[in-house]
């Protein structure tokens, strides 16, 4: 077992949000256990964190299988022998219209993004009572605005920030910090993509589609997977640890409501 003093969970840490929020918490804790399904691209995440000053673990692993989440806790306190913080960023949930998801739609969606996470949480709870840790969810603006357009995503969203609190009032009374992240339009490999797909089918260049996403939405430009990480690192810092309970949005001013 290796002499750490403290360390953090991060899953869907191989690209996106997941990448930058794991090289961030690099500067902040002393190991990381990097999670996510696909290897090639962790591994090198896993070469950043190591070369900003902490150790890491890489778990390929698929968490919408029941057991991964057990094998995970496992593995990071079998190797570190101890858990300060639980990320939870993996999970991509399909964008479709509410009258065209299918069953397995909605199953898959939350198997990942919720079941994931929720097990995740359940697994790390001792060890993070132990040692006063703190555990953060991802959700996004759909939880506050739901549509039919992305019905699925804005569902489990919102059931991740219940979870959350749910977790967090177990928390207050067990000395685990418990809150969930929301942000807006971030700029990852996933929304180029998905604006690159828009910007063929209606034949118009990429900068149109970007353009009109942001009139739409209200505002100036698209957030950065580096922003939500900063965040999330002030989520999980001993400075914030009175902070439980709550869901923090980042979406520069788009939704506008209380």
């Amino acid at each position: 077992m290796t002499d750490i003093s403290s360390v953090a969970i991060v899953t869907g840490a191989s690209s996106g949000i997941g990448a930058a929020t794991a090289q961030r918490l690099a500067r902040d804790f002393s190991a990381l256990t990097l999670v996510a399904r696909g290897g090639g691209h962790l591994a090198a995440v896993g070469k950043c964190v190591k070369a900003i000053g902490a150790e890491p673990l890489i778990l390929e692993k698929d968490l919408s299988v029941p057991e991964a989440a057990k094998e995970v806790v496992r593995e990071t306190l079998n190797t570190f022998g101890r858990l300060n913080a639980l990320v939870n960023i993996a999970g991509v949930v399909p964008a479709r219209d509410l009258f065209d998801l299918t069953d397995e739609d909605w199953i898959n969606g939350a198997a990942l993004k919720f079941h994931g996470a929720r097990r995740l949480a359940l697994h790390a709870w001792d060890a993070l009572k132990s040692t006063r840790g703190s555990i953060v969810f991802i959700s996004g603006n759909a939880a506050d605005c739901p549509r039919a357009a992305q019905a699925a995503v804005g569902t489990i969203n919102a059931a991740i920030e219940a979870l959350a609190k749910a977790f967090a009032d177990r928390g207050m009374t067990d000395g685990v910090q418990v809150n969930s992240v929301s942000p807006g339009a971030i700029m990852t490999g996933r929304r180029k993509a998905i604006l690159e797909k828009a910007a063929a089918h209606a034949r118009i260049p990429v900068v149109e589609v970007e353009r009109r996403f942001l009139e739409r939405a209200s505002i100036s430009r698209f957030g950065t997977a580096e922003e939500i990480a900063n965040l999330m690192a002030f989520v999980v810092s001993p400075q914030a640890h009175w902070l439980t309970g709550t869901t923090i949005r980042m979406d520069g001013g788009e939704v506008r409501s209380l």
